[in-house]
């Protein structure tokens, strides 16, 4: 299964707090807008994304389509079929992507433990397949 770029979105109480806290641990902002209460920053190849407001707890996030730098990759496994593959192994989802989709699309699932998996594809589906 290929689930694609990683990184860890947090729930924060406060953006800039949280952003002044993980630029003092030598992350840099690399996209999102303050103005609407969300930042992801890197260091290196390490990704957290910062969420006010957004979610009610922490999360996995996995994106389908690009690499650790969030460029699109030219091969890839769609996350419908990421969808189907847990379908099959009888994985149950929280959320579910529109299986005859061809755009961005999203699913979720929880593991054992409690900790929400956020399977979150910004691209479209792949050509050819």
């Amino acid at each position: 299964m290929q689930l694609g770029a990683f990184s860890v979105s947090l729930a924060v109480k406060d953006l800039a707090t949280s952003r002044a806290f993980y630029e003092a641990l030598g992350f840099s902002v690399t996209g999102g807008d303050a103005a609407q209460n969300w930042l992801v920053l890197r260091n290196n190849g390490i990704v957290v994304g910062l969420f006010q407001g957004m979610f009610e707890g922490n999360l996995l996030t996995f994106n389908p389509g690009w690499d650790q730098h969030k460029q699109e990759l030219a091969s890839f496994q769609d996350v419908r079929e990421v969808q189907a593959e847990l379908d099959a192994k009888g994985i149950a989802l929280t959320a579910r992507a529109d299986p005859d989709g061809e755009g961005p699309a999203y699913l979720q699932l929880t593991d054992p433990d409690g900790n929400v998996i956020l399977i979150d594809q910004h691209v479209a589906r792949p050509t050819g397949r």
